[in-house]
């Protein structure tokens, strides 16, 4: 008798808080937020020297705190149940991709239904469907594709991502808004980014204050490089396999425009295939071996694998730092967590140093020592290989007798073609001097990065 009326006693609870969560049309019923106002309505042994406990911190989670959260994948989907959770209100959410059947066993927003539909507009529509006054704004979007004035609305951004390009160009926006009043950084300019990242059981979670702490690109070294390959080698001289499927994919897929305007799609079969085969043809006519569908996918899709678990533990330690930042209760992290369960549970925290000649956020030129006789071929391996530059596709141009020069582009067709034999000449044949400096552009900024050249001997 009693377990039968077990159940019956937790269906009268949920009808009851139903129907509380139907009269309060604030969403603010009895106890909904009990587990938050511990933590901000009362002192305690960690909270930070400066803290007061009050009602404020709370309402300024509800009403006002507006949180950015860039990407609704692995991380992303953990993140915006978090936050909400939390008693963050105001969130958006930007990504530019859509539900493949692959997110369905670890990204739990998105159902089969979901699949070919933008992850942002699911997301977003789940929580606020699920969580009673969440107000989730969701945008599909690239994040190069909005300017200062969108950024510059939210009190903290947080980043889900998989691509270290993107997480660069973020931290160089955040960057380009700081002011400065008599040469000292103006606090209210600051807006703190979270960030986040997993690669199989390992994962990583860091709060970076931009122009007070260590960013993304004082700490290069500590992500793996991006493969990249010179585009000589690519266009003329291929000796690897991946160099005959780059070639594939970057020369022949513009050229030969396969599936008609259609960009590249790694998750489309047709277009590996198509990849694929090409690459076969390039690597026959230089004896290469060694290029396999599998392979093919891998260098276009540059896969990073995914476990569910270390996406929760990373996207928890995330959401907590940007609690921590916006009730100003508890002292942050400074400034970096390491997590690793592949043997074990392992985690440390440690703080990233700023460097002084961060290429991001020193403001300083950066210098650049190359022979006269160096070709620009050198110059540009330079810029892609160097652990602490590890750009992915940079645009030169310096300044020549009162005119600007372009000396390499990759990016539009016909200049990449015009520019390509200046790869093959010597500074001093370009016409470059002791001291020139070099303008480069890169997907991995928003910001152009100045080089002082300096000629060795």
């Amino acid at each position: 008798m009693a377990d039968a009326e077990e159940p019956e006693k937790k269906r009268r609870r949920i009808e009851d808080l139903t129907e509380k969560m139907a009269v309060d049309g604030d969403h603010n019923w009895d106890g909904r937020w009990s587990h938050v106002q511990k933590f901000l309505e009362r002192p305690g042994p960690f909270t930070h020297p400066d803290f007061e406990p009050s009602t404020d911190s709370l309402q300024f989670l509800l009403d006002t705190c507006k949180v950015l959260v860039i990407g609704a994948g692995g991380l992303g989907c953990e993140l915006l149940k978090d936050l909400a959770l939390s008693g963050f209100r105001h969130i958006h959410v930007v990504d530019m991709d859509t539900i493949d059947v692959s997110n369905l066993n670890r990204q739990f927003l998105f159902r089969p239904k979901d699949v070919g539909r933008p992850k942002a507009d699911v997301a977003a529509d789940f929580i606020n469907s699920r969580i009673p006054g969440s107000s989730v704004v969701p945008h599909f979007k690239k994040i190069q594709e909005f300017d200062e004035s969108f950024y510059k609305q939210f009190h903290i951004i947080v980043c889900g991502l998989d691509s270290i390009i993107a997480r660069r160009w973020m931290n160089g926006m955040l960057i380009s808004l700081l002011s400065y009043k008599a040469g000292r950084l103006d606090p209210s300019s600051i807006i703190p980014l979270i960030d986040g990242g997993t690669e199989g059981f390992k994962g990583n979670a860091r709060v970076i204050l931009p122009g007070m702490t260590a960013c993304i690109d004082c700490t290069l070294e500590l992500y793996p490089p991006q493969m990249n390959f010179p585009m000589c080698t690519i266009a003329s001289m291929p000796r690897l396999p991946e160099h005959c499927i780059e070639y594939a994919r970057i020369l022949q897929w513009p050229k030969d425009k396969p599936f008609g305007e259609t960009s590249l799609d790694g998750d489309n079969p047709e277009h590996i295939q198509w990849v694929f085969e090409r690459a076969q043809e390039r690597a026959a006519e230089f004896n290469i071996t060694g290029v396999t569908y599998r392979l093919t996918q891998g260098v276009v899709k540059r896969i990073i694998p995914a476990v569910a678990s270390t996406n929760a533990v990373i996207a928890a330690a995330c959401a907590s730092e940007v609690f921590k930042i916006a009730t100003s209760a508890y002292m942050p992290l400074n400034n970096y967590l390491v997590f690793n369960d592949v043997d074990g549970l392992y985690t440390y925290t440690f703080e990233a140093e700023r460097k002084e000649n961060c290429s991001a956020c020193s403001q300083v030129p950066q210098d650049l020592q190359f022979s006269p006789s160096a070709k620009l071929q050198e110059v540009l391996e330079y810029l892609t290989e160097n652990a602490s530059l590890q750009m992915k596709s940079p645009a030169i141009t310096t300044t020549l007798e009162g005119k600007n020069k372009t000396l390499y582009l990759q990016s539009i067709k016909s200049i990449e073609e015009r520019t390509r034999p200046n790869l093959c000449k010597t500074l001093k044949e370009l016409g470059l001097s002791d001291g020139q400096e070099l303008a480069v552009a890169d997907v991995t900024t928003p910001q152009t990065v100045l080089f002082k050249l300096n000629f060795t001997t």
